[in-house]
């Protein structure tokens, strides 16, 4: 992360204002100057965008092993009351070939690297795709389930959201503004397996 933009955030009070992208060197420096900084980071009230996929494809390519995982360090700014998204700003281009914009890899990959795997983490991961996001978008009036807000949302195959991190689970609908993008029925097999036999 860029200390410079930290301290120019601070100086000027608009650190919820500000969100710092990647910041993959943060997750490697030592832990002594990452845990000052933190210190600073919190009072500052910045907030942070990772992109799990690409910074996993591009960061410690030249390390021999171990290797660093390129993330930025996602529980400890979350523990350091720092609001933290997970995105991906790469669709099928030089920086990341195979981005997609499908935002639950993102979401699979991000928790994986981020060791953000405790089952209480879990149950709230899907907060680093949404909330987190409108939070840094300063969106919060139009997004969400209440009613009067957009209906735009998915359509996930499961049961909760355990279940589909789990599961990886499909998206069965899109909807924006209330009207279907595409929609599909749930995907079956045509032999059911028993596997208590």
């Amino acid at each position: 992360m860029n200390m410079v933009l930290n301290a120019l955030v601070m100086k000027k009070d608009y650190g919820k204002y500000t969100t710092a992208s990647h910041t993959c060197s943060f997750g490697s420096v030592e832990n002594s100057y990452a845990n000052k900084m933190l210190g600073l980071i919190r009072e500052s009230q910045i907030n942070f965008i990772s992109c799990p996929t690409e910074n996993a494809h591009l960061q410690g390519r030249g390390d021999t092993y171990p290797k660093r995982r390129g993330l930025t360090r996602v529980k400890e700014l979350l523990n350091n009351g720092n609001n933290v998204a997970f995105a991906q700003d790469s669709i099928a281009d030089y920086w990341y070939p195979l981005g997609n914009g499908n935002m639950m890899n993102i979401l699979d990959n991000g928790i994986h690297l981020a060791h953000y795997t405790h089952i209480n983490e879990i149950n709230k991961a899907f907060d680093l795709i949404t909330y987190h996001g409108a939070n840094i978008m300063r969106v919060n009036d139009e997004y969400g389930i209440e009613a009067g807000k957009p209906a735009n949302f998915i359509v996930l195959d499961a049961q909760g959201a355990y279940e589909a991190i789990r599961e990886r689970a499909e998206v069965l609908a899109s909807i924006r503004n209330g009207e279907y993008l595409f929609k599909r029925e749930p995907r079956k097999n045509e032999i059911e397996i028993d596997f208590f036999k």
